[in-house]
């Protein structure tokens, strides 16, 4: 287990402010409590954001909710009374049950938010079926369809169908290489202020070692002042065009790897015909990017030796968001950046850690799901609803009305635009529960109240790669707090299949490591972290059966290519290529 030197005060643990779990070193005052927290310098994974340095101000901050609350008074307001725990579950077991009655189990829901990103939870309570999920399922053996999340502004865009439709892999089967890279290009995210800042350590190294860096972002970030780096301001939501125009560069030019279009990519020659409308004056009149930026930028990612790209959110918060991050994906695959060194690289398969999926529970009737006749795409990747259909059916009742919400570690009214609707719609609810470490702006509408933990009072695991390291509980939780896992695991006891999920912190990590190859005992004794035997790292493995479960050369596409038009696209009524699509003026409808 992790260190502690009583002498000292101190404990070698996982950061408990956000689910990324870094390494760190926690040291405590007199009392016992949380004093001040460094990054683990014995570790690789040793590394600290600024929340993460203020810990204890937000573990101990005046305004942490603390027990189990009521609402007294009328909504849209904080008048709440203190409850139990059992009269809380009462409560909400009683009237979820009553709308089951009266209205159906689909007229429940729950939404998740960040805070329910906890490792344990996204594994033990994602839809079976599903690769990876924040999603909760406690309600589909209540009957329920309607799980619901942030992921629907972030993340699955990005991280899984767009490089999944093209290439038939995720984000999490993937990494970019700025170790060994030439060029590093940071578009649409800003490392320099990410929870936790990994990309920035790496790309500092790699900057140090003589790596070049553009960073291509409306604003000049903290990441664009660095020494030398280059600064490619564009305009909102026009990504996918530059990609373009760049792409239109590299074909014209005949900068891209040959031999890779004619034996792996489908749809070549009808993309090349559609970036032909994208000449580098046509691009900066979309993009503000000067016609000769495009041009050189093109060049130096087809010329580099090994180009890395840093990407995120700023990609895909825009119309046509999978069709832009495609837009870049095509790009590095045409420049010859595609898994090899310094590049955007597949993982080796067997450098995971294999946590236990088994238990996973089905969508009771994915059919049903809130916006799945909107977004198809969405509801068949994630095995859940759209969070945007939810003012829609609470409002108008179409296609049906949900009732309830159960919104874990997360605010809607916050985190979606148009806040002003997503007011109404939590106010007109029949019963609302938060679940969260703070009292929210959606918790105004609630009318039960329950205080979940921080990460450094819990017990649970995490993984890196092949690696695996038991989450130790660091302090004792504050108040009447409790772990988000075992809150909604109680709740599906009380609701009469708690025998579904595991109940104890024992059974969580023994349902873990459930056919790793390790037992509870053999962690423990190793001292909290074991590693699993890793291979070594091979390039273009589409080439060598590495990138197929079948073990079948090539890409796991429908086509076995990479896919510039993409086949699911296209059988679900999308255009298959990475088109563009002109950003939309106004707020978000």
């Amino acid at each position: 287990m992790a260190e502690k030197d009583k002498y000292r005060g101190e404990q070698r643990a996982l950061c408990g402010i956000c689910p990324a779990g870094c390494w760190v070193v926690v040291r405590f005052d007199d009392e016992g409590r949380i004093d001040t927290v460094r990054a683990d310098e014995r570790s690789s994974f040793g590394v600290i954001c600024k929340l993460g340095e203020r810990s204890s101000d937000i573990v101990y901050s005046k305004d942490r909710l603390r027990y189990p609350m009521r609402r007294k008074g009328a909504k849209g307001n904080y008048d709440f009374e203190r409850i139990s725990w059992d009269d809380a579950y009462d409560i909400i077991v009683t009237r979820l049950n009553r709308i089951k009655s009266e209205y159906g189990p689909e007229a429940a829901s729950v939404y998740t938010g960040r805070g329910s990103f906890e490792l344990a939870m996204c594994d033990v309570y994602q839809p079976r079926g599903v690769a990876v999920s924040s999603a909760s399922s406690v309600l589909f053996p209540f009957g329920s369809p309607n799980t619901m999340g942030v992921g629907a502004l972030c993340y699955v865009s990005f991280a899984m169908i767009a490089p999944h439709v093209t290439m038939g892999g995720m984000m999490i089967n993937m990494f970019s290489d700025i170790e060994n890279s030439d060029l590093i290009v940071v578009w649409g995210a800003n490392p320099a202020t990410d929870c936790p800042p990994l990309d920035l350590n790496r790309i500092l190294k790699a900057h140090q070692k003589g790596a070049r860096v553009v960073v291509i972002d409306p604003r000049k970030t903290m990441t664009a002042n660095l020494e030398n780096a280059e600064w490619v301001p564009i305009r909102p939501g026009t990504d996918g065009a530059l990609a373009l125009g760049m792409c239109r560069v590299i074909i014209q030019e005949e900068l891209y790897d040959e031999s890779f279009v004619a034996e792996w990519t489908e749809g070549f020659d009808d993309f090349a015909r559609y970036v032909q409308h994208f000449r580098p004056e046509v691009v900066e009149s979309i993009t503000g990017v000067p016609a000769g930026t495009v041009l050189s930028l093109a060049r130096k990612i087809a010329d580099a030796e090994g180009a890395a790209p840093v990407m995120y959110s700023g990609l895909e918060y825009s119309d046509s968001g999978v069709q832009a991050i495609r837009a870049t994906q095509v790009l590095w695959a045409l420049a010859g950046q595609l898994d090899v060194p310094g590049g955007r690289c597949f993982t080796m398969p067997a450098n995971t850690f294999p946590i236990n999926r088994d238990g996973h529970i089905p969508n009771p009737d994915v059919r049903k799901a809130l916006g799945r006749d909107r977004f198809p795409v969405y509801s068949s990747y994630r095995g859940e609803s759209h969070a945007i259909a939810l003012p829609e059916s609470v409002l108008n009742g179409r296609p049906y009305q949900i009732r309830s919400l159960i919104i874990l570690g997360g605010s809607m009214i916050t985190a979606w635009p148009q806040p002003e609707i997503w007011r109404t719609t939590l106010n007109k609810l029949d019963f609302l529960v938060t679940i969260d470490r703070q009292l929210t702006a959606d918790a105004a509408y609630a009318d039960i109240v329950l205080p979940g933990t921080t990460m450094y009072e819990i017990e649970s695991y995490m993984t890196y790669g092949p690696l695996f390291r038991i989450r130790e509980k660091v302090i004792e939780p504050v108040g009447e707090a409790r772990n988000d896992f075992f809150i909604m695991a109680e709740l599906a006891r009380r609701l009469g299949y708690g025998h579904l999920y595991p109940q104890s912190e024992d059974e969580l990590l023994r349902h873990a490591l459930k056919g790793s190859g390790f037992s509870l005992e053999d962690v423990l004794s190793a001292g909290g972290t074991v590693q699993m035997p890793t291979e070594i790292m091979q390039y273009k493995k589409w080439e060598k059966g590495l990138m197929r479960p079948d073990g079948a050369t090539g890409f796991d596409t429908p086509s076995g290519k990479f896919e510039i038009a993409s086949t699911i696209l296209e059988e679900h009524g999308y255009d298959p290529l990475p088109v563009y699509t002109e950003p939309k003026e106004g707020p978000v409808s």
